[in-house]
């Protein structure tokens, strides 16, 4: 009722009030047409309610809305009842769509497919499916049967399936999937339409079919299988737990001389004796499978056979291979293969023979110590790839980047034609060839030979060509060698040089007679061509060496030797002496040109002591006799001059001295006067030289030289020389007013001099040169002197054994550092190197 209500009361009240406010539009157009006709017809009175043709329209209104509420009041009533019977039509088909839901839940529960057929003309009704996956979810492809049926079953459906759709035949039978599953497919026809429903079995059902199958399988096997035991030339039998005989093929029917199978059976006719019987009885206690070689009577002959009895679960069977050819075989195969066995055991050569299996049938002594392998694991037949895998944990095999690649291609050998070759460089520096020859039959035999002393033998060989030929090309001598026939067999570039032979000559293998030929064009001397050709291919008792020397018409000089080879050759060389004879003439020319300078050195030093120093002395001796008041007053002008005579007559002295000093030096005669020269007292007399100067520049000397210094071995006239040479260009150099430092120290086993001043300093590219002789440089107003005070200084201290070294920079002063040794024990040997080194 609350949906009739809302679905039709609204709509009625609104189509009443549309037919309430249509009459009242009626009423009043009519009075409204009233009004109008009244003041057409020219009434001046107003239209009344009470006019007789206005009640008649009210009239006429009020049974028009009367009638048109009771139609409304019907078509309600109407309404409701329409409402109520499509309400209960609903609610009918709302519980029917329910029971189809219901249904089809049920359809498709149960791991299921139904198909149902409506008219002829239309495809079946595909519902629910099944959840093992064993058909498609698909209509179109389910209805393929031939896709996912065997080809058996799929025929077998669809036949029944027309069946049930023309003539409503029913059927139930399992169908087998290409997926190995089993399908239960029943066909039914209810209330004339037919449905086939599919499902899978259920696990007993499942495994009775599969049983089945198996079953049929099996059937057919071993109706096969005996067919095939009939066909062999093997007796085959069965037995049962007593056994007794269940089955025998029609070998064993022949082996027992029986008129046929069941005649065997029944009589219990036995292939094997007594014994073998309980021997094969008795094997079974231990094993299953029992293999036995015995000895068989058949057809009264004596024959071996091998016996393999195999035990049932409801008794046993065997078989029995004639081998009485294979034993005498064998037998033969054994005494060769252990005579080649104790021959390959006497090879130094790695041998090992692995069968079709790739197990080991046999190694020699020599594989068993090429790999050190125990003996034990050999005897136990391993697999090649396990003895691979055994000598690489060892480490004995060569390292692999891919082992297992390079195994797969050592074990290729086995499926190889021919035989194939490796070279394994081991890690413990041997080099092995092996050899995998592939036998017709299966196997591999497997050869290692160990070729690092060959190779090393090679190696030094090829190495030892090399380098004689190497060596023999890069000679400056000529070279060649005769063999015992007198021809030519090896020469090399400067033998060709040497005598202007073109290589085709010499690569042609002449005869010592020809290359005489070709030689002699260059040097006659008959001579010396026979004696050569006579040590080369002469028939001579004993093959002396002969050597001498070719002066050669173009100016060379050749020195020739030969050489008798061990093996018959001769060995002739050639050496272009020519430079070394010209060197030789010119060094004995220069030695005898030095000696000559040598003496005019010695001259030159003696000429300048008597001739420079004697006159300097004299005019030193007048300058001083000049400035002595007891032979004459002289005026201040003329004592000025005498003291410039003196000082430069000084300062030309000391530089002759100079000379002369380096002059003995370098002519190796300067003998140091050895004595022990006290330190303080030589410092100080140095410095008494130069005072003078000191007072004239305004310098202040400062002195370091500590109490107790003592005093040291050398020759105390040069210490004083070096010292006062080193002090005079200290105070030349020094800036006015400036400080000169002098000092002396030990330092362990050396005594060190140090003289320093605070002048402008030397700049870095000349303090290299400072010791160059006559090497001057100037500084301002500070004129150097000779250039050779520093020269003196260095070869006196060299001469002592010592050392110097200078610090300078410009800006900061120079300090001069001397060194020399305590004592002149280690240091006497010092100088003349010193001195030679300078004279070279």
């Amino acid at each position: 009722m609350t949906a009739s209500k809302g679905r039709w009361g609204i709509p009625s009240l609104r189509w009443i009030s549309a037919l309430v406010v249509t009459g009242v539009s009626l009423a009043a157009a009519a009075l409204s047409a009233a009004a109008r006709s009244a003041a057409a017809a020219g009434d001046p009175e107003p239209v009344s309610i009470y006019n007789p043709q206005a009640i008649m329209l009210t009239a006429a209104l009020v049974g028009v809305m009367t009638v048109a509420v009771a139609c409304a009041v019907l078509l309600m009533r109407a309404r409701a009842r329409a409402a109520d019977i499509v309400d209960r039509t609903r609610a009918e088909a709302a519980d029917l769509r329910v029971q189809i839901d219901r249904s089809e839940a049920l359809l498709n529960a149960g791991d299921q497919i139904t198909l149902a057929w409506g008219r002829p003309d239309e495809p079946p009704a595909m519902m629910g499916a099944l959840g093992s996956g064993a058909a498609p979810i698909a209509r179109a492809q389910f209805m393929a049967f031939g896709s996912w049926l065997t080809h058996e079953s799929a025929a077998r459906l669809e036949h029944a399936i027309d069946d049930l759709r023309t003539s409503g035949t029913g059927f139930e039978f399992e169908l087998a999937t290409h997926a190995d599953g089993c399908i239960d497919a029943v066909g039914r026809a209810s209330g004339g339409q037919p449905f086939v429903r599919f499902r899978d079995l259920s696990d007993e059902r499942t495994r009775h079919a599969e049983l089945r199958q198996r079953f049929d399988g099996l059937s057919e096997t071993v109706a096969g299988l005996r067919s095939l035991l009939d066909a062999l030339d093997m007796p085959v039998w069965v037995k049962d737990r007593s056994g007794r005989l269940n089955w025998v093929n029609a070998a064993y029917v022949r082996a027992v001389e029986a008129a046929g199978q069941e005649d065997a059976i029944r009589q219990g006719a036995e292939l094997l004796d007594g014994n073998g019987r309980k021997a094969i009885t008795r094997a079974h206690a231990d094993r299953a499978v029992v293999a036995e070689r015995l000895p068989v009577i058949v057809a009264g002959s004596r024959r071996v056979y091998d016996i393999v009895d195999v035990a049932l679960a409801d008794g046993t069977a065997g078989l029995a291979t004639d081998v009485s050819a294979l034993e005498s075989v064998q037998s033969e195969l054994r005494r060769t293969v252990d005579f080649h066995a104790r021959t390959l055991d006497q090879l130094a050569t790695a041998v090992a023979i692995f069968g079709p299996d790739k197990k080991l049938q046999f190694y020699n002594a020599a594989y068993r110590a090429l790999w050190g392998l125990d003996p034990k694991f050999l005897d136990g037949h391993p697999e090649d790839g396990v003895v691979l895998d055994e000598i690489r944990a060892a480490r004995k095999l060569p390292e692999q980047a891919d082992f297992r690649g390079w195994k797969r291609d050592v074990l290729a050998a086995y499926h190889a034609v021919e035989a194939r070759e490796f070279w394994w460089h081991l890690p413990d520096g041997q080099t092995l060839r092996v050899i995998a020859n592939p036998h017709p039959q299966g196997g591999v035999t497997y050869v290692y030979e160990n070729v690092t002393e060959r190779l090393e033998l090679e190696q030094r060989n090829n190495a030892l060509i090399r380098v004689q030929g190497e060596t023999l090309d890069h000679l400056s001598e000529g070279v060649a060698v005769f063999g015992s026939d007198g021809k030519l067999r090896l020469w090399n570039p400067s033998f060709a040089a040497l005598w202007k032979l073109e290589k085709q000559t010499l690569t042609a293998v002449p005869h010592i007679a020809d290359v005489i030929s070709f030689c002699g064009q260059m040097h006659e001397a008959p001579e010396t061509w026979r004696r050569l050709q006579q040590a080369v291919a002469g028939l001579v008792d004993s093959r002396m060496r002969l050597s001498g020397r070719m002066d050669r018409r173009d100016g060379s000089i050749l020195e020739y030797a030969t050489v008798p080879l061990p093996d018959g050759a001769t060995l002739v060389t050639f050496v272009n002496i020519t430079d070394t004879v010209n060197v030789e003439r010119a060094l004995t020319e220069k030695a005898e040109a030095l000696m000559e300078a040598d003496r005019t050195k010695t001259d030159f030093v003696g000429l300048v002591s008597y001739e420079l120093r004697s006159p300097l002395t004299n005019i030193i001796g007048f300058a001083h006799l000049l400035d002595d008041p007891r032979f004459g007053d002289l005026n201040e002008k003329q004592r000025d001059y005498t003291q410039h005579i003196m000082t430069s007559s000084q300062a030309l002295m000391a530089i002759v001295d100079d000379i002369l000093d380096l002059a003995t030096i370098d002519a190796g005669i300067m003998q140091l006067q050895l004595s022990t020269v006290d330190i303080v007292g030589t410092v100080h007399a140095a410095i008494e030289g130069v005072k003078d100067r000191i007072e004239a520049g305004r310098l202040t000397l400062a002195t370091d030289l500590p109490a107790g210094i003592g005093s040291f071995e050398a020759d105390e006239k040069r210490i004083r020389q070096l010292l006062f040479n080193l002090i005079a260009n200290a105070v030349r150099f020094s800036r006015d007013g400036g400080t000169v430092h002098v000092g002396a120290a030990r330092d362990g086993c050396e005594i060190v001099f140090t003289v320093a001043d605070d002048g402008a300093g030397i700049p870095e590219e000349q303090i290299r040169s400072v010791f160059d002789r006559f090497f001057a440089r100037r500084q301002g107003p500070h004129r150097s002197g000779a250039g050779l005070g520093l020269s003196v200084v260095k070869s006196f201290v060299e001469l002592h054994g010592g050392k110097i070294a200078i610090d300078s920079a410009e800006g900061r002063g120079t300090t001069v550092i001397c060194r020399f040794p305590a004592s002149q024990t280690r240091g006497l040997d010092q100088p003349d190197s010193a001195g030679a080194e300078r004279h070279g």
